[in-house]
């Protein structure tokens, strides 16, 4: 094989890998530092999964220096009620939408009040950050995740 045709392949390869890396950084599967929205510090470590099409999340870490590393979660109504923080489900249930970068139909439980709100989550900055919104009704908030290399 010539030194130009092992060039153009590599070359090639090179590209294929790095097309697939920012395709697949377009999901909310991976983990993510939440912000608080008061005080714009590091509130906790997020790590959502995907099972079966499903998506996921649970608290890793918590990151504000205040927090109780031990914790439970106390205002939970569910079976999540006086569950460790660390290790807590807080996204259930989000799916795909067709034809979007958009996954909704999930719930997500804010632990500091027990409420579960409905999900949608959308990848913005090519997948570097995560725009999280929960609602109930017509109300609700939108907060901004960073994706943890």
């Amino acid at each position: 094989m010539k030194s130009n045709q092992v060039f153009a392949r590599g070359f090639f390869l090179a590209a294929l890998c790095v097309s697939a890396s920012a395709l697949a950084q377009m999901t909310p599967v991976g983990n993510w530092h939440t912000i608080d929205d008061k005080t714009g510090e590091l509130k906790s470590l997020i790590q959502v999964t995907e099972t079966n099409g499903v998506l996921s999340g649970r608290v890793d870490k918590l990151l504000r220096k205040e927090a109780d590393q031990k914790g439970l979660c106390k205002e939970c109504t569910d079976d999540r009620k006086d569950k460790p923080m660390l290790g807590l489900e807080i996204i259930r249930g989000a799916k795909k939408a067709a034809d979007k970068e958009v996954w909704e139909g999930g719930k997500i439980l804010d632990p500091e009040n027990g409420k579960e709100y409905t999900l949608r989550m959308t990848p913005i900055e090519g997948g570097k950050k995560l725009e999280v919104r929960g609602s109930i009704a017509f109300f609700g908030r939108t907060q901004t995740w960073v994706r943890v290399q």
